[in-house]
């Protein structure tokens, strides 16, 4: 059944997915409660103590921080994306960027580029408010997302993606840079690995209700602790559901989650948590691809409304399910070998239909109507992607001494697969679709347009393989040194045509000096990443490869919470994606480029009761490259404080600046104006309960958050506030 012309839903109704998240999220209620019953008479396995102690076992339990797990406040000390071992920060010579579970819920974010917000060296709403994806930019480059040390996606792009929700997640990695070395096929510019929720031995459990902007309704609950009394089995289960609609007229937001994981540690050595995911979104595409006029220049019938839908009611939507399972093993042999095995299945499939605004044909203007400046032409998209993806990566590691040089010593294998069904109506990508009929943006009479039938696609499949050998090396007390290189093999397949087959050694070096918290550093990166399609004239594109030199300093005393960075850095790539001036409908690869940086961020807590974050980051990208922002900087404060006796009340207050720019050279392409956005929180913390009022873009201010070169303009998100009532036992 052609399920695009089929009235929907036909599958997995949301009556039926809130009683499955509600069902889910009962279980997790209740498994707390059968627990106490069948192990209180075990409950403490410690003697009584004093208060004093306690206090004490406190501190000792902040301070054995892993990589993976809980922390407090916003100064994590410790990251396992930059090396694949857990290593503490000022250990590491590259820049990383962490947000962690207490950042992501004082800023209130709904979705993983609201989280960025506050990241050092991220341009978290590169393409503003946009459903269907997360546009974040790391040091001018469109980042891999990566979940649990996995690459979530490596085939097909927005289209064949679903959006991680941030509930889900314990913190947030950013590595700023080259990782190809570690990763394999990756952007240049960084990649954002995004650490899953995981079962916990302390008993714990929370449920919370969230109202807000554009009629959003959710529900939300996180379950976790031990199944059995000798803490072998821990469990974890995770659900969200909502509905919600958003700033742009006939456009939802709605989603069912849930998200079971399940660990065994049979002794101290050995650990295997299992999980899986299931996710339906129903959503529309609130990207309309405005012209220039009337959006960044002026129009003679005014401004064109943010909340402004030129598709079709009742037929534009960008659905997705995606469901996966895998498991998460490691065994430590003795004390100087580990070995670890991440591996993920999953199926994904977007069902993406919209139309969208011709502003590419004639750049800045109405393609219908260039004089009264009313009609546009429109494109329709019509598409169905199914993907499945395979990935594990299994590695040892050896921690040996030679002389007086410490080696921790990493070697890996790690393989992935993936096969992309497609449907399209068309038989000339990349549209899928084509020309439908015109509308006016500034009175909409919509056409009731009929999407086709939908035709079989060529089907591609993506393999990859790769071997990684890493040391970090200890020598000399104070200085740290890495060293590492891999080798990649990637076969693209796609149906009726040769295989393309393309392969790429690359290198990491770094050193570092620690002493007294301060860290030095030097590094040097590469990136190598596979480009699958043609150019306009049929040709296959080459491999994407970049290469980076970084000097930076770290301060991270182990005795506070504070965490100083700053990052210079040049980094060249080649083979990079631009639109073709001629045909914007197709792209070409330039030569090598070039974009220089600095980065400056600080985090700290001061006093105990006020949390700081400020960044300033500085980006000097090629002109032959997508423009971004020179400048741009962001601070976020929050203030913790008591009300006579009643303590657990705190305010945040955050202010985000970006430059003003404009994309491209040609004298024709307007500038995007600067703009300085304000968030807030209001919360109150108890014992059981957190009760929060979240804003962002307080002021409303109505800002671009880029113009395309093509002629296409994107609005960025209005003011959104939130109320969340969480209780916690």
């Amino acid at each position: 059944m052609n399920h695009i012309d089929s009235p929907r839903p036909t599958r997995h109704p949301v009556a039926h997915a809130a009683r499955v998240l509600l069902l889910g999220l009962a279980c997790g209620a209740a498994a707390p409660l059968l627990h106490a019953q069948t192990a209180a008479p075990v409950e403490p396995t410690t003697p009584e103590v004093s208060p004093a102690t306690t206090l004490e076992r406190v501190v000792v339990t902040g301070s054995a921080e892993t990589a993976t797990g809980p922390v407090k406040g916003y100064t994590p000390k410790r990251a396992a994306s930059a090396s694949k071992t857990d290593t503490p920060l000022s250990e590491t010579p590259q820049a990383v960027t962490i947000i962690t579970r207490d950042l992501i819920t004082d800023t209130g974010a709904t979705g993983l580029q609201d989280a960025l917000n506050y990241a050092a060296g991220v341009r978290s709403d590169a393409y503003g408010l946009d459903s269907r994806g997360d546009w974040a930019r790391i040091r001018g480059t469109d980042p891999s997302e990566y979940l649990d040390g996995l690459q979530k996606h490596i085939s097909g792009y927005y289209t064949s993606n679903t959006r991680t929700d941030p509930y889900t997640l314990e913190r947030i990695e950013v590595l700023r840079g080259p990782s190809g070395m570690l990763f394999g096929q990756g952007s240049t510019g960084g990649l954002i690995n995004m650490v899953s929720k995981r079962p916990q031995a302390e008993s714990q459990g929370e449920i919370g209700l969230q109202f807000g902007s554009f009629n959003r309704r959710q529900v939300q609950g996180d379950f976790t602790g031990a199944l059995t009394a000798d803490g072998q089995w821990l469990y974890r289960i995770v659900g969200v559901g909502r509905k919600s609609d958003t700033q742009v007229d006939y456009v939802q937001d709605d989603r069912a989650l849930i998200a079971p994981s399940l660990t065994w540690q049979p002794s101290a050595a050995t650990s295997l948590t299992l999980q899986a995911l299931w996710q339906k979104d129903k959503r529309g595409s609130t990207s309309q691809f405005f012209p220039w006029s009337g959006t960044v220049l002026p129009n003679p019938n005014g401004r064109i409304p943010t909340e402004r839908f030129i598709g079709e009611p009742g037929v534009d939507h960008y659905d997705s399910e995606r469901s996966s399972f895998g498991w998460l093993f490691e065994h430590r042999v003795n004390e100087q070998w580990t070995v670890r095995q991440n591996l993920r299945y999953s199926q994904n499939e977007v069902d993406y239909v919209s139309f969208y605004g011709d502003s590419f044909t004639d750049p800045g203007q109405f393609v219908i109507d260039p004089i009264n400046q009313r009609v546009l032409g429109r494109f329709g998209w019509f598409q169905n992607n199914k993907v499945r993806q395979l990935s594990a990566d299994q590695n040892v590691e050896a921690r040996l001494q030679t002389g007086g040089i410490q080696h921790q010593l990493l070697f890996g294998v790690d393989v992935s697969r993936a096969t992309e069904d497609t449907r399209g109506a068309s038989d000339s990508p990349p549209y899928y679709g084509g020309t439908v009929p015109n509308i006016d943006v500034f009175d909409p009479v919509y056409s009731g347009y009929v999407v086709p039938e939908l035709a079989q696609m060529p089907k591609t499949t993506l393999n990859q393989t790769g071997i990684y050998l890493q040391d970090q090396l200890r020598f000399a007390s104070n200085w740290i040194g890495v060293a590492g290189l891999r080798h990649d093999r990637v076969t693209n397949k796609l149906e009726g045509t040769p295989d393309e087959k393309s392969s790429a050694t690359t290198k990491r070096l770094g050193l570092l000096y620690q002493a007294a918290g301060w860290s030095p550093y030097v590094s040097y990166s590469e990136s190598f990443t596979p480009v699958g399609g043609v150019n306009c004239a049929g040709e296959r594109f080459d491999p994407q490869r970049g290469k980076q030199w970084e000097l930076g300093l770290k301060y991270l005393p182990d005795e506070a919470p504070v965490a100083l960075g700053a990052a210079v850095y040049d980094l060249r790539e080649k083979n990079r994606l631009v639109t073709d001036d001629l045909n914007p409908n197709c792209s070409n690869q330039t030569g090598e480029t070039k974009t220089t940086g600095v980065e400056l961020d600080a985090k700290a807590t001061i006093a105990s009761v006020l949390d700081l974050i400020a960044n300033y980051t500085y980006t000097n990208i090629d002109v032959a490259l997508e423009g971004l922002p020179r400048h741009q900087a962001s601070l976020w404060t929050k203030y913790s404080f008591a009300l006579g006796s009643t303590s657990g009340f705190s305010a945040g207050l955050g202010l985000r600046w970006v430059d003003a720019y404009k994309d491209g050279v040609a004298a024709t392409t307007p500038t995007v104006p600067a703009h300085t956005l304000v968030d807030a929180l209001l919360a109150w913390d108890s014992t059981n309960w957190r009760l929060a009022l979240n804003g962002t873009n307080l002021g409303d201010k109505v800002y671009l958050a880029s113009c395309g070169a093509r002629g296409d303009c994107w609005w960025g998100a209005r003011r959104s506030v939130t109320m969340t009532a969480t209780y916690r036992y």
